[in-house]
Protein backbone atom coordinates (compact mmCIF):
# COMPACT_ATOMS: atom_id res chain seq x y z
CA UNK A 1 0.00 0.00 0.00
CA UNK A 2 2.73 2.19 0.85
CA UNK A 3 4.77 1.42 -2.74
CA UNK A 4 1.26 2.41 -4.09
CA UNK A 5 0.40 5.80 -2.36
CA UNK A 6 4.35 6.55 -3.18
CA UNK A 7 3.46 6.02 -6.92
CA UNK A 8 0.34 7.66 -7.06
CA UNK A 9 2.42 10.45 -5.51
CA UNK A 10 4.97 9.95 -8.38
CA UNK A 11 2.49 10.04 -10.85
CA UNK A 12 0.46 13.21 -9.89
CA UNK A 13 4.00 15.04 -9.63
CA UNK A 14 4.26 14.38 -12.94
CA UNK A 15 1.40 15.29 -14.02
CA UNK A 16 1.66 18.65 -12.14
CA UNK A 17 5.06 19.51 -13.94
CA UNK A 18 3.69 18.64 -17.36
CA UNK A 19 -0.37 20.56 -17.00
CA UNK A 20 -1.27 21.99 -19.10
CA UNK A 21 1.32 20.50 -21.84
CA UNK A 22 -0.50 22.17 -24.98
CA UNK A 23 1.72 25.55 -23.08
CA UNK A 24 4.93 23.69 -22.92
CA UNK A 25 4.82 21.90 -26.13
CA UNK A 26 4.32 24.98 -27.97
CA UNK A 27 7.51 26.55 -26.54
CA UNK A 28 9.43 23.85 -27.13
CA UNK A 29 8.46 24.02 -30.95
CA UNK A 30 9.73 27.65 -30.85
CA UNK A 31 11.95 27.55 -28.03
CA UNK A 32 13.46 24.28 -26.18
CA UNK A 33 15.77 26.43 -23.32
CA UNK A 34 12.56 28.83 -22.59
CA UNK A 35 10.68 25.84 -22.18
CA UNK A 36 12.75 24.03 -19.36
CA UNK A 37 13.29 27.09 -17.99
CA UNK A 38 9.42 27.37 -17.25
CA UNK A 39 9.35 23.64 -16.28
CA UNK A 40 12.63 24.50 -14.12
CA UNK A 41 11.67 27.77 -12.72
CA UNK A 42 7.66 27.67 -12.15
CA UNK A 43 6.27 24.33 -12.48
CA UNK A 44 8.82 22.13 -10.31
CA UNK A 45 8.61 24.50 -7.41
CA UNK A 46 5.31 24.54 -7.43
CA UNK A 47 5.07 20.75 -7.79
CA UNK A 48 8.27 20.30 -5.12
CA UNK A 49 5.70 22.39 -2.37
CA UNK A 50 2.27 20.84 -3.39
CA UNK A 51 4.26 17.29 -2.65
CA UNK A 52 6.24 18.68 0.51
CA UNK A 53 3.95 20.68 2.27
CA UNK A 54 1.31 18.14 1.59
CA UNK A 55 3.01 15.55 3.35
CA UNK A 56 4.29 17.61 6.17
CA UNK A 57 0.47 18.34 7.14
CA UNK A 58 -0.17 15.02 6.67
CA UNK A 59 2.47 13.63 8.77
CA UNK A 60 2.23 16.48 11.45
CA UNK A 61 -1.75 15.68 11.64
CA UNK A 62 -1.32 12.04 12.01
CA UNK A 63 1.30 12.87 14.86
CA UNK A 64 -1.11 15.36 16.74
CA UNK A 65 -3.67 12.69 16.35
CA UNK A 66 -2.27 10.01 18.11
CA UNK A 67 -0.69 12.66 20.77
CA UNK A 68 -4.22 13.90 21.54
CA UNK A 69 -6.20 10.67 20.92
CA UNK A 70 -8.59 12.44 18.99
CA UNK A 71 -9.28 12.34 15.22
CA UNK A 72 -10.49 15.59 14.60
CA UNK A 73 -6.64 16.95 15.95
CA UNK A 74 -5.56 18.34 13.10
CA UNK A 75 -2.87 21.06 12.19
CA UNK A 76 -5.47 24.03 11.20
CA UNK A 77 -7.86 22.62 13.44
CA UNK A 78 -5.80 22.90 16.83
CA UNK A 79 -4.49 26.37 15.39
CA UNK A 80 -1.52 25.44 14.23
CA UNK A 81 -2.10 26.71 10.46
CA UNK A 82 -3.37 29.84 12.05
CA UNK A 83 -0.63 30.85 14.49
CA UNK A 84 2.06 30.11 11.73
CA UNK A 85 0.16 33.10 9.66
CA UNK A 86 0.32 35.13 12.50
CA UNK A 87 3.38 34.83 12.71
CA UNK A 88 4.45 35.28 9.15
CA UNK A 89 2.63 38.02 8.59
CA UNK A 90 3.87 40.06 12.34
CA UNK A 91 7.43 39.24 10.79
CA UNK A 92 6.94 40.67 7.50
CA UNK A 93 4.02 43.67 7.72
CA UNK A 94 5.23 44.88 11.66
CA UNK A 95 8.91 44.05 11.98
CA UNK A 96 9.45 44.27 7.93
CA UNK A 97 11.42 41.74 7.81
CA UNK A 98 10.45 39.50 4.92
CA UNK A 99 13.05 37.50 3.91
CA UNK A 100 12.31 33.79 3.47
CA UNK A 101 14.23 32.93 6.30
CA UNK A 102 13.02 35.34 8.78
CA UNK A 103 9.57 34.72 7.13
CA UNK A 104 10.10 31.15 8.19
CA UNK A 105 11.31 31.37 11.92
CA UNK A 106 8.25 34.17 12.53
CA UNK A 107 6.33 31.40 11.10
CA UNK A 108 7.50 28.79 13.35
CA UNK A 109 7.18 30.39 16.49
CA UNK A 110 3.42 31.27 15.90
CA UNK A 111 2.46 27.84 15.25
CA UNK A 112 4.80 26.56 18.49
CA UNK A 113 3.00 29.43 20.84
CA UNK A 114 -0.45 27.95 19.17
CA UNK A 115 0.40 24.56 19.94
CA UNK A 116 1.77 25.20 23.11
CA UNK A 117 -1.43 27.17 24.34
CA UNK A 118 -3.39 24.45 23.36
CA UNK A 119 -1.56 21.81 25.18
CA UNK A 120 -1.98 24.42 28.29
CA UNK A 121 -5.96 25.13 27.89
CA UNK A 122 -6.90 21.43 26.52
CA UNK A 123 -4.23 18.87 27.71
CA UNK A 124 -2.55 16.41 26.26
CA UNK A 125 -5.44 13.79 26.06
CA UNK A 126 -8.49 16.11 26.04
CA UNK A 127 -12.08 15.19 25.06
CA UNK A 128 -13.31 16.08 21.34
CA UNK A 129 -15.75 18.97 22.88
CA UNK A 130 -12.51 20.43 25.00
CA UNK A 131 -9.98 20.19 21.57
CA UNK A 132 -12.65 21.77 19.37
CA UNK A 133 -13.26 24.61 21.63
CA UNK A 134 -9.73 25.35 22.38
CA UNK A 135 -8.78 24.72 18.94
CA UNK A 136 -11.53 26.82 17.69
CA UNK A 137 -10.67 29.48 20.06
CA UNK A 138 -6.60 29.60 19.55
CA UNK A 139 -7.62 30.16 15.83
CA UNK A 140 -10.09 32.71 16.15
CA UNK A 141 -7.65 34.38 18.16
CA UNK A 142 -5.00 34.26 15.68
CA UNK A 143 -7.11 34.97 12.96
CA UNK A 144 -8.21 38.31 14.69
CA UNK A 145 -4.84 39.32 15.47
CA UNK A 146 -3.53 38.52 11.99
CA UNK A 147 -6.31 40.92 10.47
CA UNK A 148 -5.31 43.45 13.71
CA UNK A 149 -1.51 43.08 12.35
CA UNK A 150 -2.74 44.06 8.38
CA UNK A 151 -4.60 46.74 9.89
CA UNK A 152 -1.77 48.25 11.48
CA UNK A 153 0.97 47.84 8.84
CA UNK A 154 2.55 50.88 7.52
CA UNK A 155 1.66 49.44 4.09
CA UNK A 156 -1.81 50.52 3.33
CA UNK A 157 -1.91 48.00 0.63
CA UNK A 158 -1.32 45.00 3.30
CA UNK A 159 -3.88 43.64 2.93
CA UNK A 160 -4.45 43.10 -0.84
CA UNK A 161 -0.63 42.11 -0.74
CA UNK A 162 -1.27 38.78 1.69
CA UNK A 163 -4.85 38.31 0.35
CA UNK A 164 -3.17 35.51 -1.65
CA UNK A 165 -1.01 34.33 0.53
CA UNK A 166 -2.98 34.48 3.23
CA UNK A 167 -5.83 31.81 1.22
CA UNK A 168 -2.70 29.42 0.42
CA UNK A 169 -1.15 29.54 -3.00
CA UNK A 170 1.67 27.89 -4.48
CA UNK A 171 2.01 29.90 -7.72
CA UNK A 172 5.36 32.03 -8.99
CA UNK A 173 7.46 30.18 -5.68
CA UNK A 174 10.55 30.03 -6.71
CA UNK A 175 13.46 26.85 -5.92
CA UNK A 176 15.05 29.04 -3.10
CA UNK A 177 11.24 29.12 -1.39
CA UNK A 178 10.90 25.74 -2.19
CA UNK A 179 14.21 24.56 -0.31
CA UNK A 180 13.09 27.09 2.66
CA UNK A 181 10.22 25.39 3.53
CA UNK A 182 11.70 21.58 1.80
CA UNK A 183 14.07 21.46 4.17
CA UNK A 184 13.09 21.84 7.33
CA UNK A 185 9.56 20.09 6.47
CA UNK A 186 11.34 16.91 5.27
CA UNK A 187 13.93 17.51 8.53
CA UNK A 188 10.44 17.14 10.72
CA UNK A 189 8.63 14.28 9.13
CA UNK A 190 11.87 12.42 9.59
CA UNK A 191 12.27 13.02 13.03
CA UNK A 192 8.80 12.45 13.25
CA UNK A 193 9.07 8.66 11.84
CA UNK A 194 10.81 7.91 14.67
CA UNK A 195 8.33 7.95 17.22
CA UNK A 196 6.43 5.91 15.49
CA UNK A 197 6.76 3.44 18.00
CA UNK A 198 6.06 5.45 21.37
CA UNK A 199 3.11 7.25 19.28
CA UNK A 200 1.70 3.76 19.01
CA UNK A 201 2.22 2.42 22.52
CA UNK A 202 0.24 5.40 23.76
CA UNK A 203 -2.97 3.86 22.74
CA UNK A 204 -3.08 1.38 25.59
CA UNK A 205 -2.51 3.84 28.03
CA UNK A 206 0.05 6.56 28.93
CA UNK A 207 1.08 4.14 31.73
CA UNK A 208 1.93 1.64 29.66
CA UNK A 209 4.17 3.62 27.55
CA UNK A 210 6.05 5.32 30.32
CA UNK A 211 6.54 1.83 32.27
CA UNK A 212 8.42 0.45 28.62
CA UNK A 213 10.87 3.63 29.50
CA UNK A 214 9.33 6.45 27.31
CA UNK A 215 9.13 10.01 28.15
CA UNK A 216 5.80 10.88 27.57
CA UNK A 217 7.03 14.59 28.47
CA UNK A 218 10.16 15.01 25.99
CA UNK A 219 7.57 12.86 23.33
CA UNK A 220 4.96 16.00 24.17
CA UNK A 221 7.62 18.38 23.49
CA UNK A 222 9.03 17.02 20.61
CA UNK A 223 5.91 16.40 18.22
CA UNK A 224 4.76 19.93 19.44
CA UNK A 225 8.14 21.53 18.06
CA UNK A 226 8.50 19.13 14.78
CA UNK A 227 5.33 19.85 14.04
CA UNK A 228 5.48 23.26 14.09
CA UNK A 229 9.01 23.75 12.34
CA UNK A 230 7.69 21.71 9.62
CA UNK A 231 4.50 23.38 9.34
CA UNK A 232 5.61 27.06 10.29
CA UNK A 233 8.04 26.92 7.65
CA UNK A 234 5.45 25.56 4.97
CA UNK A 235 3.51 28.21 5.85
CA UNK A 236 5.76 31.07 5.83
CA UNK A 237 6.19 30.40 2.03
CA UNK A 238 2.90 29.08 0.88
CA UNK A 239 0.54 30.21 3.06
CA UNK A 240 -2.45 28.89 6.03
CA UNK A 241 -3.70 25.42 3.67
CA UNK A 242 -6.56 23.30 5.99
CA UNK A 243 -7.93 20.25 6.04
CA UNK A 244 -5.40 18.56 4.30
CA UNK A 245 -3.82 17.35 7.89
CA UNK A 246 -7.23 16.19 8.98
CA UNK A 247 -8.32 14.03 6.29
CA UNK A 248 -4.92 12.33 5.32
CA UNK A 249 -4.36 10.48 8.79
CA UNK A 250 -8.15 9.64 9.23
CA UNK A 251 -7.47 7.21 5.99
CA UNK A 252 -4.04 6.71 7.46
CA UNK A 253 -5.43 5.21 10.12
CA UNK A 254 -7.40 2.85 8.44
CA UNK A 255 -4.48 1.48 6.17
CA UNK A 256 -2.32 0.71 9.35
CA UNK A 257 -5.00 -1.13 10.79
CA UNK A 258 -5.34 1.10 13.90
CA UNK A 259 -1.67 1.77 14.96
CA UNK A 260 -1.45 5.74 15.11
CA UNK A 261 2.62 5.83 14.57
CA UNK A 262 2.52 3.34 11.61
CA UNK A 263 0.14 6.27 10.08
CA UNK A 264 2.82 8.53 9.66
CA UNK A 265 4.27 7.42 6.62
CA UNK A 266 0.90 6.61 4.33
CA UNK A 267 -0.62 9.45 5.91
CA UNK A 268 2.59 12.16 4.47
CA UNK A 269 2.12 10.48 1.26
CA UNK A 270 -1.61 10.70 1.33
CA UNK A 271 -1.54 14.33 2.05
CA UNK A 272 1.04 15.00 -0.93
CA UNK A 273 -0.90 13.50 -2.89
CA UNK A 274 -4.12 15.21 -2.20
CA UNK A 275 -2.54 18.46 -2.00
CA UNK A 276 -0.96 18.17 -5.81
CA UNK A 277 -4.60 16.75 -6.70
CA UNK A 278 -5.94 19.85 -5.22
CA UNK A 279 -3.14 22.00 -7.10
CA UNK A 280 -4.17 20.23 -10.15
CA UNK A 281 -8.29 21.59 -9.54
CA UNK A 282 -6.89 25.20 -9.55
CA UNK A 283 -5.61 24.76 -12.91
CA UNK A 284 -9.05 24.30 -13.81
CA UNK A 285 -10.58 27.45 -13.35
CA UNK A 286 -10.95 30.05 -16.10
CA UNK A 287 -8.33 31.28 -17.93
CA UNK A 288 -6.76 34.85 -16.00
CA UNK A 289 -8.83 33.32 -12.84
CA UNK A 290 -6.31 32.36 -9.81
CA UNK A 291 -8.14 30.08 -7.42
CA UNK A 292 -6.64 29.83 -4.47
CA UNK A 293 -5.69 26.28 -3.09
CA UNK A 294 -6.96 26.62 0.28
CA UNK A 295 -10.11 27.32 -1.07
CA UNK A 296 -10.00 24.21 -2.96
CA UNK A 297 -9.10 22.28 0.45
CA UNK A 298 -11.79 23.74 2.18
CA UNK A 299 -14.53 22.77 -0.14
CA UNK A 300 -13.31 19.44 -0.39
CA UNK A 301 -12.61 18.71 3.30
CA UNK A 302 -15.38 20.94 5.07
CA UNK A 303 -18.05 18.16 4.07
CA UNK A 304 -15.54 15.18 5.17
CA UNK A 305 -15.43 17.09 8.83
CA UNK A 306 -19.17 17.68 8.98
CA UNK A 307 -19.78 13.92 8.60
CA UNK A 308 -16.35 12.87 10.62
CA UNK A 309 -18.49 15.11 13.28
CA UNK A 310 -21.89 13.68 12.95
CA UNK A 311 -20.45 10.49 12.38
CA UNK A 312 -18.91 10.63 15.76
CA UNK A 313 -22.02 11.78 17.47
CA UNK A 314 -24.20 9.28 16.08
CA UNK A 315 -21.19 6.53 17.25
CA UNK A 316 -21.13 7.63 21.01
CA UNK A 317 -25.42 7.94 20.64
CA UNK A 318 -25.40 4.32 20.33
Amino acid sequence: MTLLLATLAGVLFLLSLLTPWSSIAALMAEDRGLAIAVLQELRLPRALLALIYGAMLGAAGAAIQALFANPLASPDLTGTTSGAALGAVVTAYLIGLASPLALSIGAILGALAALLLLLVLAGSRAETATLLLSGLAISALAGALTTLALALAPSPFAFYDAYDWLMGSLVDRSLAQAAFAGAPALVAMLLLLRLRAPLDLLTLGEDVAESLGHDLRRLRVEIVALTAIGVGACVAICGAIGFVGLVAPIFARRLSRGHPGQAILPAALLGGTLLLAADLVTRAAPLGRVLPIGVVTALLGAPFFLWLVAHMRWSLGR
